[in-house]
């Protein structure tokens, strides 16, 4: 880069600035996407059942003749391990270390397997301690675009990612616009709700910078009912694109890592709607909450309600070293 680009990244810049600091517009451009692919981004709290959620709708999609590609962005390596009956995938991170160590290229069959249909692989992460997760994430959609990532030819693309960090390479569909739109997996409790309510956050962000990731929607997991999930759906002004009942035989069988997103089983039909959706929901423009916003969503006396915030003073953070000081300040009588 020359130093004659240099006035043109700072009016880029400064525009990225004013159009940060603007009011979004109402009307945001929905629509089909551009590119034959769909690619979809999932995000939700650990633990929340994206896994679960993703093996079956894509097995699902698989069945109803897509052709599904579904990428696990979650340094746990968790995403295809229903897919594939509890097998761990080799990841892309850790097969390229080996390769690149004995003076090998990584191929596609070392990295992608497929079941059912479906074509899967796990990007990986760093071992603990030995380095960032998000920039592993970084260096594995490095590595796909070697690969030939923009060259295949799928019907969906599936990223499924923690949505509990939605910095660095975790916000990388968001930030780069990567993928159109994006799928937020939640239930009806105040953590995953936190989640889901920060990702739109980030999507706001993005969008207000130009970029052009919406959010397609909700899947409410484990739903017991109570409806705080669809609350929050209403307020953030996005559609629920399935409810996923919590149900024993649905966590035994998860548990067993047998699909139950096929027309084969008693769910295959809720999982096949979930397909219908997904494939024709447009990327919306969130309205997430502040805490306050977010907190109104369930009782009080679940959530405490009520508590007021006490400030500190210097005398309760010094304890027994509290010693009170002259002031300096000059205090006149009344004349």
């Amino acid at each position: 880069m020359s130093l004659d680009d240099a006035p043109n990244l700072r009016d880029f810049s400064d525009r990225l600035r004013e159009e940060a600091s603007e009011e979004p517009s109402l009307e945001v451009p929905q629509g089909e996407p551009k590119s034959k692919t769909q690619i979809i981004a999932i995000y939700g709290k650990g633990g929340i059942g994206k896994s679960f959620t993703l093996a079956n709708l894509s097995h699902m999609m698989a069945e109803q003749g897509k052709r599904v590609l579904l990428i696990g962005c979650d340094p746990k390596s968790d995403t295809t391990s229903l897919l594939f009956g509890g097998k761990a995938c080799p990841t892309i991170i850790e097969t390229s270390t080996r390769k690149k160590l004995a003076g090998e290229e990584v191929a596609i069959g070392d990295v992608c397997f497929k079941r059912g249909g479906v074509f899967a692989m796990e990007l990986g992460g760093p071992e603990v301690g030995r380095g960032c997760g998000g920039r592993g994430i970084i260096h594995g959609f490095e590595l796909l675009e070697k690969l030939g990532f923009h060259d295949w030819d799928f019907d969906y693309v599936l990223l499924d990612f923690l949505g509990d960090v939605v910095c660095g390479g975790f916000g990388l569909p968001i930030a780069r616009d990567m993928a159109q739109k994006v799928i937020l997996v939640a239930s009806n409790d105040l953590q995953s709700l936190y989640v889901a309510n920060n990702v739109c956050s980030a999507v706001e962000y993005f969008r207000k910078l130009g970029g052009n990731v919406g959010v397609a929607g909700l899947v409410v997991n484990k739903d017991d009912h109570s409806g705080e999930a669809q609350a929050f759906a209403k307020v953030a002004g996005i559609p629920v694109l399935a409810s996923i009942p919590q149900d024993d035989d649905l966590r035994k069988k998860s548990a067993n890592y047998q699909i139950v997103g096929t027309a084969a089983s008693e769910w295959g039909s809720l999982f096949a709607a979930l397909g219908d959706a997904v494939a024709v929901a447009p990327p919306v423009r969130p309205t997430p909450v502040d805490q306050d916003g977010l907190l109104a969503l369930f009782d009080g006396s679940e959530t405490g309600a009520g508590v007021t915030l006490e400030p500190a003073t210097d005398a309760d953070m010094r304890g027994k070293y509290y010693a009170p000081k002259p002031s300096l300040e000059v205090v006149y009588d009344d004349a």
